[in-house]
């Protein structure tokens, strides 16, 4: 798979961009539930290292969300 959005097509444009959207939803719903679980257990079981979980999980999704961007302000100036 091509990096390099300038090399690409506008049809790949798109097929990655909703590849990467999805990759977030599932990422997204994942880390809902494992934050979840992580403040559970440490209301309950007083486990105050599991909330570490939390800006780790925050952090992943960062580079997910720029390419997202990225590839959404090349189709739109593909598009222009």
């Amino acid at each position: 798979m091509k990096t390099e959005v300038s090399d690409q097509s506008i049809e790949s444009l798109k097929k990655q961009r909703n590849l990467m959207k999805g990759v977030a939803i599932g990422y997204a719903l994942i880390m809902a539930v494992a934050i979840s679980l992580a403040l559970y257990l440490t209301f309950t079981k007083h486990n105050a290292y599991l909330l570490a979980i939390v800006p780790v999980c925050l952090l992943v999704m960062i580079p997910i969300l720029m390419r997202v961007n990225q590839l959404n302000a090349a189709i739109k100036n593909r598009n222009n």
